[in-house]
């Protein structure tokens, strides 16, 4: 298993996609970060928030984490291209002639995406607070006011390896890449926020819109909510709980695919 696990790693950063990846990560980051260190003070929380203000830790959590959503985009496309890049090159045989038990394939994909995922947390990190942090230290802020913001830059780690197996199970549901990256872009950016804002709006989907991937992404991180935001927020331990879930059937429906699947 460490030898497969090895081999994922080496398939992956023996390409360009790795660093352009980490590259579009550091960017979004910081020019989140930076765009929510100067407008976000000034925005309307939701009530019972309070007023904003540079020395509250919430808002030092959103700052950081402004790029989130996009980040969750980018790795849930790495995990697209991990199993589909196998289809659309003709190497998945070879693989799995190579390793005949598929579900050791598939196993040895699901822990190095978290890999991958945690690589690109880090650089998320680093690319937010090396901008956003520096400029609340230079105007004499604490760049990490208490434990819940170190809790959230680490939490970001998991949150993208778990939407990199997002993409895994999508590129194995649509073995043609192209159209599982279309779909991944049209779910993360699009389809899936818009459900959930409509959802808020209703009676009877305000119970149901915190448990969408998104939401559950910005509890676990514990992201300030805005005034144009009515629904309840999860905790950030039922937020991890439930991506947990998401990941765990995708990868588990990605597996039995997999299995059953004939390749030539």
């Amino acid at each position: 298993m460490i030898a497969l696990v090895r081999s994922e790693f080496r398939k992956f950063f023996t390409t360009r996609t790795w660093w352009g990846m980490a590259i579009g990560v550091a960017v979004v980051s910081a020019g989140f970060a930076l765009l929510l260190y100067f407008l976000l003070p000034g925005m309307p929380l939701a009530p019972g928030l309070g007023t904003p203000s540079l020395d509250d830790p919430g808002i030092i959590r959103t700052i950081y984490t402004g790029g989130l959503s996009i980040n969750c985009m980018l790795t849930m496309l790495v995990g697209v291209l991990t199993i589909g890049g196998e289809y659309r090159h003709k190497t998945i045989t070879s693989t799995f002639l190579a390793t005949p038990k598929r579900e050791r394939v598939v196993l040895s994909k699901i822990i190095a995406l978290l890999g991958f995922g945690a690589f690109y947390g880090i650089v998320a990190v680093v690319g937010a607070v090396a901008v956003a942090g520096t400029l609340l230290a230079v105007k004499g802020h604490s760049p990490i006011p208490d434990a819940s913001v170190v809790q959230t830059l680490a939490m970001m780690l998991l949150v993208l390896g778990l939407w990199a197996l997002f993409g895994l199970g999508l590129g194995v549901l649509i073995s043609n890449q192209l159209a599982a990256m279309v779909v991944a872009v049209g779910f993360a950016w699009i389809a899936e926020p818009l459900l959930g804002l409509a959802l808020a709006y209703t009676s009877w989907g305000k119970g149901i819109a915190p448990y969408l991937p998104s939401r559950a992404s910005s509890a676990m991180v514990q992201q300030l909510q805005q005034s144009v935001d009515p629904t309840p927020v999860l905790s950030w331990w039922a937020g991890a709980l439930v991506l947990v879930a998401y990941a765990a059937v995708l990868s588990a429906v990605g597996t039995l695919l997999t299995l059953r699947r004939d390749v030539s």
